[in-house]
């Protein structure tokens, strides 16, 4: 038993690192090996939230398509998966429809390079 898990920890220490990589609804392909992600198991609505803290891109499987979000603040992040209702609040406070492009990609991503 004991050297059948040696040899099981040996091949996932020497197993390569694969990182994911998911197609958001805008049909770009995003790496996620910078991003913490959680399923979510406890929402109609959101199946999965994964988030890059330094970027402060938010990636969210809403009805079985990623969406990213730019310029979210940890603390929103933190709120969304503490809320009571996350579907709710995704949909008041991230949702780009609601939002009036708050949080679009393309404009934090202009104001950065400049």
């Amino acid at each position: 038993m004991v050297r059948a898990l040696a040899i099981l920890l040996a091949q996932l220490t020497t197993a390569p690192i694969v990182s994911e990589t998911v197609e958001t609804g805008e049909r770009r392909l995003l790496d996620l090996k910078t991003f913490e992600c959680r399923d979510i198991t406890r929402s109609t609505v959101l199946q999965r939230v994964c988030y890059d803290r330094t970027r402060q891109d938010l990636i969210v499987a809403a009805h079985g398509t990623y969406d990213r979000y730019c310029g979210v603040t940890a603390d929103t992040v933190e709120r969304l998966l503490g809320a009571p209702s996350m579907g709710q609040f995704f949909n008041q406070n991230i949702k780009r429809e609601v939002t009036a492009g708050r949080y679009a990609c393309e404009t934090h991503e202009r104001v950065q390079r400049s």
